[in-house]
């Protein structure tokens, strides 16, 4: 059994909240509300845990990813990012969407709104992500939540449903629930060897529902002469 301590960070939406586990596996949480301003909300209840004596014996961050709310991910992932720099562990970034209890149960459908008419899904089963996340336009949303239903899977989402363009005899059906500490740490415990290989080897960073946009230099003087 390891002798250290277990951080987690889940701030992907206002229903926030950090946890410390013991070697003995005993979680001890703190939630708080943050949505915009994680910044402000997280870091009190990080630093009550921090002081309980734990610093010293830290030997793994883990940290929500998303997709969720973009500044608090980002928001988590830096506290979480500095924490392990001073304790000398790795953080590693966990999707926020396997820490729900629909995910933790079986196989299921996540939803989110990705603003601008465009939405996201993802497909989760016991054994976690399969694919990230995708972008599906309204008659695709509709189309995945339909074939999910007939299933018999769960669909759930972070938001109220009542946002989503869904016909009534679907959104009705459709959860919300929010990711929480302790059931990050549960979805690391559950996780594959594989996929725990997978998410430590990257450098934590929010799930990307869309190519950062960059915006083309449109004087001349800025672009590289042509020889």
């Amino acid at each position: 059994m390891s002798e250290l301590h277990t951080l987690i960070l889940e701030t992907s939406t206002p229903l926030a909240s950090v946890a410390i586990v013991s070697p003995g596996g005993r979680l001890e949480q703190r939630e708080f509300t943050g949505d915009r301003s994680h910044n402000a909300g997280l870091f009190a209840p990080l630093q009550e845990l921090l002081d309980t004596g734990v610093r010293g014996s830290l030997g793994l961050v883990l940290v929500g990813s998303g997709p969720g709310s973009y500044s608090g991910t980002r928001v988590g992932i830096a506290a979480a990012q500095g924490v392990a720099i001073a304790a000398g562990c790795p953080a590693v970034a966990v999707p926020s969407i396997l820490a729900v209890p629909s995910a933790l149960e079986g196989e299921c459908l996540a939803i989110g709104d990705a603003r601008r008419g465009s939405y996201w899904a993802a497909r989760l089963s016991p054994s976690g992500l399969p694919e990230s996340p995708s972008l599906t336009d309204e008659a695709g949303l509709v189309a995945l939540v339909e074939a999910s239903l007939a299933a018999g899977h769960t669909v759930f989402t972070f938001e109220d449903p009542a946002r989503f363009p869904l016909p009534t005899e679907c959104r009705d059906l459709v959860r919300q629930e929010f990711p929480d500490s302790g059931r990050l740490w549960q979805a690391w415990n559950g996780a594959c060897a594989e996929n725990r290989a997978e998410w430590t080897a990257e450098i934590p960073q929010p799930i990307y529902l869309k190519p950062p946009h960059i915006t083309p230099a449109k004087r001349s003087w800025l672009l590289p002469s042509q020889a």
